[in-house]
């Protein structure tokens, strides 16, 4: 892991000047952080707020670039106003990604940087990754996992510099939640945002509520079913106010990308 760190420094010296894409999260931190000491005032954090992205997460990437002393520029943008992102094919990521990244892009050469870096990890190549195409695409440059940089190195290493989000639960955009082919709009991402705002707060860290239609599926790791269970009558109450008929709890646990389960890759 040192070594890696090591290069990775050295690689950021080369490129004398980057923005991150920064989510708050534990890879970009990771990777801001260590761009920040490198570089000093030669790295930028770039932060998207949408729709796809909870409150918290926003606010939360706001303390976070504080704590590691990065300077953060924010950038609102609506998902839905991209041609095909509500249609939510199989290539929604793609989609997304190319649109995202190409304003990360813009508003990062306005302030003089012209090199871009992402945190993907190695880890990445393992599931499906339509927005990866997007990312080679707009030449984006995803440093760790060029140095095949896993989320456990990075976890033991954002453990060992201090960072707080060594621990963190990994999260994706909203729009994960709903099933290909379900129209996605800004009424039920919010929908979503609101119920897993209110299991968060009885203790869960890796979970998920999945939308399909007027079904709630719950995910979460099954050492945290008794904690589903035991609050089970609240959160029937809440959900249904939220508009779901039905409130289910998924027996197989939580598991990154479930929905892609059932696309034939």
């Amino acid at each position: 892991m040192e070594s890696k760190l090591e290069q990775l420094r050295n690689n950021l010296k080369k490129m004398k000047k980057v923005a991150v894409a920064f989510s708050g999260g534990l890879d970009s931190t990771f990777l801001a952080k260590i761009a920040n000491e490198t570089l000093n005032a030669e790295a930028i954090a770039i932060t998207i707020n949408s729709s796809v992205f909870p409150d918290w997460e926003i606010e939360e990437s706001k303390k976070i670039a504080s704590e590691i002393g990065i300077k953060q520029i924010v950038v609102d943008f609506d998902q839905n106003e991209i041609k095909g992102f509500s249609n939510n094919t199989k290539d929604r990521c793609y989609i997304c990604k190319k649109e995202l990244f190409s304003v990360i892009i813009a508003i990062a050469k306005k302030n003089n940087y012209n090199i871009i870096l992402d945190g993907s990890t190695l880890d990445d190549k393992f599931d499906y990754r339509p927005g990866v195409k997007a990312l080679k695409e707009l030449q984006i440059i995803s440093p760790l996992k060029d140095l095949n940089f896993t989320k456990k190195e990075i976890r033991d290493l954002s453990k060992k510099i201090g960072l707080s989000t060594w621990n963190k639960s990994s999260f994706a955009c909203l729009a994960s939640r709903f099933p290909y082919g379900t129209t996605i709009t800004k009424e039920e991402l919010e929908k979503i945002e609101k119920a897993e705002d209110f299991i968060r707060k009885f203790g869960l860290k890796q979970f998920r509520v999945r939308h399909h239609d007027e079904i709630a599926r719950i995910e979460v790791l099954k050492d945290d079913f008794n904690l589903i269970l035991e609050n089970s009558e609240k959160i029937i109450s809440y959900f249904k106010e939220l508009g779901f008929n039905y409130i289910t709890l998924d027996i197989e646990g939580y598991r990154s990308g479930s929905l892609n389960e059932v696309l034939d890759l």
